[in-house]
């Protein structure tokens, strides 16, 4: 194997260890303290946004232009002490202008790797429905596998890896709806949502009295994120939990005003995010509201309609909303 493509097998195989409950959640409000010196008064997209990143999964923003979608990606990036890069992307936008490539090198003969964008922890796919959907399949495998495949070799991502993807609305000019092969390997989909009027005051305020565009933000150290996550991970998930998730991701499955409902991949997700939320909150075991966290967010972009449903004004938002509120909620030993 050629030098540089063992340096672009840089993910670490070294397991974080485990922080207590306790510690966990003090540094996740240190985390989230932070964050909101540079994205204002969104402490609660903040977390869902971090918890995403502590899940290991993939984050999709839809929202307005202007709301600070790419600050918070890059942010989140700095405050963990980790890589970001950021990919604008096109209608004219290649896939290897992502992935990378192999050139000749001139003066050796060999071909070298030129590593994309993708090379990164934090990778911002910043509109993302704006290219055609051939480049949009070629994050499919990085962000499924974390790796990608360029002239026949496998090269692992860095770790961690996360994608944060922005898309306008559908409904904007010059749009291509994600294939829902794609949608599906995003944990969450959020929105920033505009401020309130003493927050936007503020954004306005903090902009004019500092001379750069990006505030200068504390890093936390490169292993937290890896000790959180790994914090997650023994967090303990009673089975009545697990199958209070399973019947929520089940209910939207059986509405008849829905084409496609969400998989299996849903229950995990929400899952996933049980027990971050638990964490959050200092404990070691999750219960059905740390499900109910954030299951909208884990269901929206995971339910196709059918055509007729559409015609009749029937929106994703109140079918997932119904599904959720139809599940019982259990009672389990520890609330």
């Amino acid at each position: 194997m050629k030098s540089d493509e063992r340096d672009a097998r840089i993910a670490s195989d070294t397991p974080a260890a485990a922080l207590p409950p306790d510690r966990a959640a003090a540094l996740f409000s240190a985390i989230l303290d932070e964050l909101e010196k540079a994205v204002i008064g969104k402490r609660s997209f903040l977390e869902k946004l971090l918890a995403a990143a502590v899940a290991e999964g993939h984050v999709l923003i839809e929202d307005k232009p202007g709301l600070a979608k790419t600050l918070a990606a890059r942010s989140m990036a700095q405050v963990l002490g980790h890589s970001f890069k950021r990919i604008q992307f096109t209608p004219d936008l290649l896939p290897s202008d992502i992935t990378g490539a192999y050139v000749l090198d001139r003066n050796t003969g060999d071909l070298r790797l030129i590593q994309g964008p993708v090379f990164a922890n934090f990778v911002l796919a910043d509109e993302i429905n704006r290219a055609p959907p051939k480049t949009q399949s070629a994050l499919l495998e990085a962000m499924e596998e974390r790796q990608t495949t360029l002239e026949g070799t496998t090269l692992r991502l860095p770790a961690p890896f996360m994608v944060v993807a922005t898309q306008n609305p559908i409904e904007y000019e010059g749009t291509f709806p994600l294939p829902e092969a794609q949608l599906d390997r995003f944990l969450v989909k959020l929105e920033i949502g505009y401020p309130g009027r003493e927050d936007e005051v503020e954004i306005a305020m903090r902009r004019f009295e500092r001379t750069e565009e990006n505030p200068r933000l504390a890093a936390v150290g490169e292993n937290r994120l890896g000790e959180l996550t790994a914090a997650a991970a023994a967090v303990h998930v009673e089975r009545d939990v697990a199958r209070y998730a399973a019947d929520i991701a089940r209910a939207t499955r059986s509405s008849d005003r829905v084409a496609v409902g969400a998989s299996p991949r849903a229950t995990l997700a929400l899952l996933k995010l049980a027990r971050v939320r638990a964490l959050m909150e200092g404990r070691s075991f999750a219960v059905p509201d740390d499900v109910k966290y954030c299951a909208f967010e884990v269901l929206i972009h995971r339910v196709i309609l059918r055509p007729d449903a559409w015609a009749i004004d029937a929106l994703v938002p109140e079918v997932v909303r119904s599904a959720i509120d139809s599940v019982r909620v259990p009672k389990t030993e520890r609330g």
